[in-house]
This record gives C-alpha cells, structure tokens and sequence, in this order.
C-alpha cells in the first residue's frame, strides 16, 4: 500500500480513463480528531480513500491510498445508489478561452433546461458534460457525522485505515484541535 498526497489521488481520479458518470463516493467526520474521510471508487478503476483537514480557509491537506483495485459484489453495496447526493471532479481551467467556452455550454445546458421538462438528475448529468467533467456520480457526505457507507468502508479496509491514520495524524498539528469547514 502506497501512501501519497491527497491531491495525488484526485489526479489519478481526473487523469483515468474511466466512464466519467460510473464514480460513487461516500464520505464523513473522522472516527477521532478533526478532518474527513473520503472513499472514492469506479468499477473500472478501484476505490480510493482520501483523508483531508483544511488547515485554513485556503489550504487543505490529506493524504491518501488505493484501497482495492476494482469493485467487486462485495464493495459495490457500499456506496451509495443513485437518487442520493451528487459530487463531480473537474481539473482546473487552462485559461481565459477554455473558461469562456465552458461558460458557455454551461449557460447553453441551463437555458435548455429551463425550457424544458426536466429533473435534477438530468440537469446535473448535462452540467458535468458540458464542463467535460472526468468524473462524478451518486455520493453520500455528511460533513458533521460519519455515514453509514464511511464505517462499513473502514471495516473492511481496516488495515487501510489503520496505517493512514497512523500517517494522517503525523500531518495534523499537535496544536490544532478543529479545522474550517
């Protein structure tokens, strides 16, 4: 198992070649001290954990590893359905030409939309195509507790768990008793 940098993982997510819709993540509170945890899988790809704190308003830090290189029968329950939250990763924007012809497929899918029968589900699917999203899906996240999906996902990589915990702790300040949301 190879520890790396949060950031990393998210690149290995934005970089796969992936079916950009097949992702689902699921995420919470830490079990102990400040910080989130984070599982993020595709079929194709496998599941990854990512565990982050937001030191300040504008620096997070984490640290993350691939946990399982597919998902199998018995991952797959683990995340959460369709019909629950939704997340999407997105690299940034080059410059000013590609924020410009983002903005505009953006602006052309909510116009499209508000003429239009249409449902959330929908309408995000035409926003993450229209931003070339890589990646997004269904996501359960509760930024206060620890959902379901975060425990059962803790127990079976708990090996995992335990090594980038031991690592994430090293991360965190001594002095740092909660971090920003």
């Amino acid at each position: 198992m190879r520890v790396r940098d949060w950031q990393d993982i998210m690149t290995d997510v934005v970089e796969s070649s992936a079916e950009p819709q097949g992702w689902r993540a699921v995420g919470g509170d830490r079990r102990s001290g400040i910080g989130e945890d984070l599982y993020i899988g595709h079929p194709a790809v496998g599941v990854f954990q990512i565990k982050t704190y937001a030191r300040n308003p504008y620096e997070v830090q984490g640290i993350g590893t691939q946990v399982a290189r597919s998902v199998d029968d018995d991952i797959e329950p683990l995340f959460p359905e369709e019909g629950t939250g939704q997340f999407g990763v997105s690299p940034p924007i080059e410059d000013e030409k590609d924020a410009e012809r983002t903005a505009s497929k953006v602006e052309q899918v909510v116009k499209t939309h508000a003429d239009a029968p249409t449902t959330p589900d929908a309408f995000f699917e035409d926003v993450m195509d229209a931003m070339d999203s890589p990646a997004y899906g269904p996501m359960e996240f509760d930024p206060r507790d620890r959902p379901e999906g975060v425990e059962n996902f803790a127990d079976t990589f708990e090996e995992a768990e335990e090594v980038l915990e031991m690592e994430f702790e090293d991360i965190v300040d001594e002095n740092v008793d909660r971090g920003f949301y």
